[in-house]
C-alpha cells in the first residue's frame, strides 16, 4: 500500500545555531534534538550521558512510603507474600524482578500467574481464593490491578492486604488496597507518569532499598529485565524509562541474567542487543507460553539460576514461540483469504473476522497483521466458552475503544484504549456486531487516515550518510516510542548499479547521487516490487534509516530502506 510522506517540522529554530556550535555538530544533528524537546547544553548532555542518578526518589509516588512499610513488616514477621503478575512480558518481567529480587531477604514467598483462558487478565478471583486457602497475609500484584474494584473487596475480607503495582488508567473507582502505586492515579505527584508495569514494581523495590539501606546496585542488577518490559510494552522510551532501559540494555549485552542469556542463544541473537531485538526476538518467546499455555514458564526461565535449567526452560518457551508462529500464520492467511474472497469485506472501512476454532491466543497478533495488508481498524473474532470473543487493532488516528463502545448494545464486555481493546459477545450478534461496527468506522474515520503515513525527520543529502554522523546518532538510543530511530529522506538519487532480488521479497540495491559519485549499499525488507521501477527511472527519491552491516567480520553504513517514490 503507498504510503503518505510527512516530514516533521523542526520545532525551536531559535536555538538551532547557538545549541550546533555549543555541541560542536552539524545543523542536521542539531535539529534531530530539537524535534525530541531538546534545546539546551545540559538537557543534551543529560540525553546522551543518561544517568541512574536521574532517576525520581520513588517516595515521590502517592502511597509509597505505606507500600514499602508493609512490605518491611511483612518480610521482618516472616508474613507469606504472594507476588502477583499479569501473563504478558511486562507482568512476567515484573514478577521474576520482585521474586528475584525478595527471595534473598524472606523464605516466605510465592508467585502467581492467572490462566489467559480460566482466569483472563488481572486479579481473579481464584488467585484471591488461592491466597486465603495457602495463608497469605499480602499480595504485590504488578501490571494489574487498578480496575480491580471487588477483588480488593474479596481480599479485604480474608484479612489480606493488597499492595497494587500498576501503570494503567484507574477507572472511576479506585480499589480499597492497602496502597495503590500508579503514577496515572489522581493526585499522584510523581514527575514520570509512562512507567511500565514492572517500572513501578522497581520502584518500590528501590523505595525498599533505600528505606533499609540496601546498595541500590543489588537491585540495579535486575535491569535487564526493566529493559525487557519496556520494549515489549511499548511504552515512550523517555525521561526515567530511557535512562532504565539504557542501563538495561547495558546488562542485557554484557552480563544477562542467566534465564534472558538462555533466550538469547536459543533465538539466535550474535549482534548488540538493542529495544528492536527485545521486541522482535525475546518478548514473543516470553510471551509465547501465556497465549499458548501458562506463562509460569517464562516465570521460571526468568528466575532460575543453574544452566541446566534455564537451557531446559529456554527450549520449552522457543518451541511454544515456534508453535504460536504456526498458529499465526495460519490464521493470518485464513484471515486474509476470507478478505480477499468477499469483495464487500474487500471494499469496507473495517476488518471484522470471524471462525469459531481460531486460536484465542494469537487473535490480536492476526489482527495486527491483517492492518498491515489493509490499514484499517481490525477485529478478530473467534469462539471461547460458547461466547464469541476477540482482540480488536486500531491505526494511528481513530479510536477503535470509543467505536466498540458504540456497539456495547450488542456486547456482554469490552475495555481496552485507543489503540487496542478485548471484546466478547453473544455467537448470535456477531454478524449485527459487523454491520454496526462498520457503520460507525465508515460515518467517523478521516479518509486520508487509511492511507499510512511515514514519518520523516530530515531532508539530507548522502552526504550526510557517514560515521561521525552515524556515531551521534547511535548515542541518541535507546530507541522506541516518541525517540524514534530518526528517518532520513533524500531526492534526485540515482541508481549506480542493477538492483537484487533476494528470497524473492527483499530488494538490495546501491544508490548515489548527482554531484556525489561515491556508491551507498541499501536493503529494502520486504520491497522487491520495486526493483522494476528503479530500473525504469532515472531519478527518484529514498526515504531511510542509517544502520551498520556487519558481513564476514567487515562493517559499514547501509540504507535501510523504508520506501521510494518515482518523480
Amino acid at each position: 500500500m503507498e504510503k503518505r510522506w510527512e516530514l516533521r517540522d523542526i520545532p525551536n529554530t531559535d536555538y538551532l545555531e547557538s545549541l550546533s556550535k555549543e555541541l560542536n555538530i552539524n545543523k542536521d544533528l542539531t535539529a534531530l534534538l530539537l524535534q525530541r524537546g531538546i534545546t539546551e547544553f545540559e538537557q543534551s548532555k543529560s540525553f546522551f550521558r543518561p544517568s541512574l542518578s536521574h532517576l525520581h526518589d520513588p517516595f515521590l509516588m502517592k502511597d509509597m512510603d505505606k507500600a514499602v512499610n508493609r512490605l518491611c513488616e511483612a518480610i521482618f514477621s516472616n508474613t507469606k507474600i504472594l507476588i502477583y503478575g499479569d501473563y504478558d512480558v511486562d507482568g512476567t518481567t515484573s514478577v521474576s524482578l520482585m521474586y528475584g529480587f525478595l527471595k534473598s531477604f524472606s523464605d516466605h514467598l510465592e508467585y502467581y500467574i492467572p490462566d489467559r483462558y480460566t482466569e483472563g487478565y488481572g486479579i481473579s478471583t481464584k488467585g484471591i481464593e488461592y491466597a486465603h486457602d495457602n495463608g497469605f497475609q499480602l499480595i504485590i500484584s504488578l501490571d494489574c490491578g487498578i480496575r480491580a474494584v471487588d477483588k480488593a473487596a474479596l481480599a479485604n475480607s480474608y484479612d489480606i492486604d493488597l499492595i497494587i503495582c500498576d501503570h494503567h488508567i484507574p477507572g472511576e473507582q479506585l480499589p480499597e488496597a492497602h496502597a495503590i502505586l500508579d503514577p496515572k492515579q489522581p493526585e499522584c505527584p510523581y514527575p514520570f507518569k509512562e512507567l511500565s508495569g514492572c517500572g513501578v514494581g522497581f520502584k518500590l523495590l528501590q523505595g525498599f532499598c533505600m528505606q533499609n539501606s540496601i546498595p541500590l546496585e543489588q537491585l540495579y542488577q535486575h535491569l535487564d529485565l526493566v529493559a525487557v518490559s519496556i520494549a515489549s510494552d511499548i511504552v515512550p522510551i523517555v525521561g526515567e524509562n530511557r535512562v532504565l532501559a539504557f542501563y538495561g540494555l547495558k546488562k542485557l549485552n554484557h552480563s544477562p541474567c542467566p534465564g534472558l542469556k538462555a533466550l538469547m542463544e536459543v533465538s539466535g541473537l550474535k549482534n548488540e542487543i538493542d529495544i528492536s531485538s527485545i521486541v522482535f526476538y525475546l518478548g514473543p518467546r516470553i510471551n509465547a507460553t501465556g497465549r499458548l499455555t501458562h506463562a509460569h514458564d517464562s516465570v521460571r526461565l526468568l528466575t532460575a539460576e543453574n544452566d541446566s535449567e534455564t537451557e531446559a526452560f529456554a527450549s520449552v518457551l522457543n518451541a511454544k514461540n515456534a508453535q504460536r508462529k504456526d498458529f499465526d500464520k495460519t490464521i493470518t492467511e485464513e484471515a486474509l483469504s476470507m478478505v480477499e474472497e468477499d469483495e464487500s469485506l474487500k471494499l469496507a472501512k473495517s476488518t471484522v473476522l470471524f471462525k469459531n476454532d481460531w486460536h484465542k491466543g494469537v487473535i490480536g497478533i492476526v489482527a495486527s497483521r491483517c492492518i498491515e495488508k489493509y490499514y484499517r481498524p481490525t477485529i478478530i473474532l473467534t469462539e471461547s466458552k460458547n461466547k464469541a470473543t476477540g482482540s480488536a487493532r486500531s491505526i494511528e488516528g481513530f479510536d477503535i475503544h470509543e467505536a466498540i463502545s458504540s456497539c456495547s448494545d450488542l456486547l456482554e464486555q469490552f475495555g481496552g484504549h485507543t489503540h487496542a481493546a478485548g471484546l466478547t459477545l453473544p455467537l448470535e450478534n456477531v454478524a449485527a456486531f459487523r454491520q454496526k461496527f462498520e457503520k460507525i468506522v465508515s460515518e467517523t474515520i478521516n479518509l486520508e487516515i487509511l492511507q499510512p503515513k511515514l514519518e520523516i525527520d530530515l531532508e539530507v543529502d548522502l552526504s550526510f550518510v557517514n560515521y561521525k554522523n552515524y556515531m551521534i546518532i547511535k548515542q541518541m538510543s535507546p530507541f522506541g516510542p516518541q525517540n524514534l530511530k530518526p528517518v532520513f529522506v533524500t531526492k534526485n538519487v540515482k541508481l549506480k548499479f542493477p538492483p537484487k532480488i533476494i528470497k524473492d521479497e527483499h530488494l538490495k540495491a546501491s544508490f548515489y547521487q548527482e554531484g556525489n559519485h561515491l556508491a551507498y549499499e541499501a536493503i529494502g525488507f520486504g520491497l522487491a516490487e520495486k526493483s522494476e521501477d528503479l530500473l525504469n527511472h532515472e531519478v527518484f527519491q529514498v526515504v531511510y534509516q542509517i544502520e551498520e552491516n556487519t558481513y564476514r567480520g567487515n562493517k559499514s553504513l547501509q540504507l535501510n530502506i523504508k520506501d521510494i517514490k518515482f518523480d
